[in-house]
């Protein structure tokens, strides 16, 4: 599935430091009274002209059902969410990596998180609120609209499955972030309705998220065949029910629903992990569900088909010709300390991070270090070279759950029994090259709960390193303050375990509260 948008252009910059300011411009300042509004779905409509046509005159066709369920993914590749605010929240907040970059005055909204100095107005949270609340809006848009439809029942039901996980996705994201959140599951008629919400129950709303999900399950097909690849299935939410699960520690329901992927999804692990990565490979054999990205339009836009991330992440204007479009700008540099973690012969480590004397494909040599970059660390794990010359179109898609996500769950959920060490054993043979399902050497045979449970953390963070997870691993197990403060982190304090509830919703509704401590 390839989503349409229409792309706006941008002025490229070798520093990015006003990114901070342009986007605040292009979102409202409240997106709870925009977002889900009864009249705001067809925004993102796939190139269609903006204001073309109203809720009251587009619900009409098993077209528009299909178009208005596309449209509630493409926040997903926006600035707010995986193209950006998630890799400042997910790898720069943890232990994994910092800012990189160009200096001091360079990405001050990524040195904000990094630092746990985050100001109720830094735009990478805020505009996660944002984008979040943005497809929940359009979720809450088919699944109020779409049931009316007359069209194929099969894919009405499809329809609304998909709205019903992107929905519960959407949340778990919120819910994650910022605690107790504005739960609303259908669209208002006016902008008074939305300006006076007040924050649910983070309980209620993970109540709601599970609902979904299960709803979901028994809605959506368990596979896609041609353009439709790329869509959630039944696969995809149950995964994400078990990841649910997990945070919750509800261990049993994590167990079951994990088990239930690994038994019935048909999915298999790459025998080479590096295959998750790879633009021919996406939504392969091991994936469960990716936010899907397209390169071509050219642009230098955060908040078009195209991922940044190839560019963002490379090499900071190095090599000659530059290693990726437009010479890279360095950011989310892997910490020194996670990098000498890698086990002896784990092959993760080539497939995720560039080290110093590494070769690119055109024949560049990884330097001793870089601008912002002091050890010579890149990560690896997006990285597709030039793809079209000066812009930041990359057309790699990011994964979101992975089969081997389930093992590490399911491991995880069961502790050090015959079957969570099988669990884990499977991730860690294939990290070393070896026969997934075959004993070996590099098994783990551990005993106790404690340690069973610190090996399959540290599992997760290697195997999950940079797909913008580790942060949300860090708060679920209550060890984010330890970490970031043993890593010299000493602005962190345990109200960090939330976001800021963005300062521009507060300043127009003044029944949302702020989370204590900002």
């Amino acid at each position: 599935m390839r989503l349409g948008h229409v792309a706006s252009g941008a002025t490229p910059t070798p520093v990015k430091t006003t990114t901070m300011f342009i986007k605040n411009k292009t979102l409202a300042a409240s997106v709870l009274t925009l977002g889900l509004l009864a009249g705001c779905g067809k925004d993102y409509l796939s190139l269609q002209p903006r204001n073309a046509v109203t809720t009251e005159t587009f619900y009409k066709t098993e077209t528009d059902a299909i178009q208005a369920t596309t449209a509630a993914y493409s926040q997903l590749s926006q600035y707010g969410m995986f193209n950006y605010s998630l890799w400042g929240i997910g790898d720069i907040m943890s232990d994994n990596s910092n800012t990189g970059g160009g200096g001091a005055s360079d990405g001050i909204e990524f040195q904000q998180l990094d630092n746990y100095s985050i100001p109720t107005t830094n735009p990478l949270t805020s505009t996660h609120w944002q984008r979040a609340y943005l497809g929940v809006g359009q979720a809450n848009q088919v699944l109020a609209r779409v049931p009316a439809i007359e069209m194929s029942a099969t894919l009405k039901t499809r329809c609304l499955g998909e709205a019903a996980f992107l929905r519960a996705l959407y949340y778990f994201y919120l819910v994650r972030g910022f605690g107790d959140v504005p739960l609303v599951l259908t669209p208002a008629q006016t902008a008074a309705e939305v300006s006076n919400i007040t924050r649910t129950p983070a309980a209620q709303v993970y109540t709601q998220i599970i609902t979904d999900l299960q709803d979901a399950i028994t809605k959506l097909p368990a596979s896609y065949t041609g353009d439709d690849v790329g869509r959630a299935t039944k696969w995809s939410a149950t995964a994400l029910l078990a990841k649910v699960y997990l945070t919750q520690g509800n261990m049993a329901n994590a167990a079951t629903q994990a088990r239930a992927v690994i038994s019935g999804s048909g999915k298999t692990m790459w025998a080479n992990y590096a295959d998750n990565f790879k633009v021919e490979n996406e939504n392969g054999q091991e994936s469960l569900f990716e936010v899907q990205f397209k390169n071509g339009l050219s642009n230098y836009s955060q908040d078009g088909p195209g991922a940044t991330i190839n560019e963002f992440w490379g090499a900071r204007f190095f090599g000659s010709p530059y290693v990726v479009s437009s010479g890279g700008y360095g950011f989310n540099v892997p910490e020194k300390e996670f990098v000498d973690g890698y086990e002896p012969g784990d092959l993760r480590k080539r497939a995720t991070v560039w080290v110093p004397g590494d070769v690119y494909p055109a024949g560049q040599i990884q330097p001793a270090s870089l601008p912002g970059d002091p050890f010579g660390f890149n990560v690896r794990k997006f990285f597709v070279g030039t793809v079209n010359v000066n812009n930041w179109d990359s057309p790699l898609n990011v994964p979101v759950l992975r089969l081997a996500e389930m093992y590490l769950i399911l491991a995880e959920a069961v502790g050090p029994t015959a079957e969570g060490l099988e669990a884990i054993n499977k991730v860690r043979r294939r990290a070393f090259g070896l026969p997934i399902n075959t004993p070996s050497a590099k098994d783990l045979a551990i005993t106790s709960a404690a340690s069973f449970k610190d090996a399959v953390l540290r599992e997760r963070r290697y195997e999950l390193a940079f797909e913008m997870d580790r942060w949300y691993d860090l708060k679920r197990t209550g060890t984010l303050v330890s970490t970031m403060k043993a890593k010299g982190k000493t602005g962190v304090q345990e109200f960090n375990n939330l976001l800021p509830i963005p300062q521009t919703e507060l300043n127009v509704n003044p029944n949302l509260t702020q989370n204590p401590g900002y």
